[in-house]
């Protein structure tokens, strides 16, 4: 089936992707491959720089995205804004397709899909007076 809206709600942990339609939802979870580390400072660094961002994880995301022409990305923390880097880093045709990036908490999958909906109502409404 062919949906026209994605919504990706993310955190370091997993990603919730959901591929909406009228009267039709797709949802899947993304994992990382190896579980969550610290991303704060390196122990012993002087350069107290960060563990790097797992870049396969954030490929996943953009793999359960396929399909979608218009895609929603939110988040409670900084992996939302990873995922967008990565999309500008690594997949460019991706990054048109994004239309928002908002951060919100933990919501239910209904409440992340009705969440949605609103999003890209108000959008259409924005873009086709």
């Amino acid at each position: 089936m062919s949906h026209y809206h994605a919504v990706v709600w993310l955190d370091h942990n997993e990603a919730h992707v959901m591929h909406i339609s009228p009267g039709d939802v797709e949802k899947s979870v993304v994992t990382p491959a190896t579980p969550h580390r610290n991303l704060h400072r390196k122990r012993g660094s002087v350069s107290g720089s960060r563990q790097p961002e797992d870049q396969h994880f954030y490929h996943e995301v953009v793999e359960a995205l396929s399909g979608a022409s218009e895609i929603l990305v939110v988040g409670p923390g900084h992996a939302k804004l990873e995922l967008i880097k990565h999309i500008h880093s690594h997949d460019h045709g991706v990054a048109d397709k994004v239309i928002g990036v908002e951060s919100i908490d933990h919501p239910s999958d209904a409440q992340l899909v009705a969440y949605a909906r609103k999003y890209f109502v108000a959008k259409d409404r924005l873009l086709n007076p």
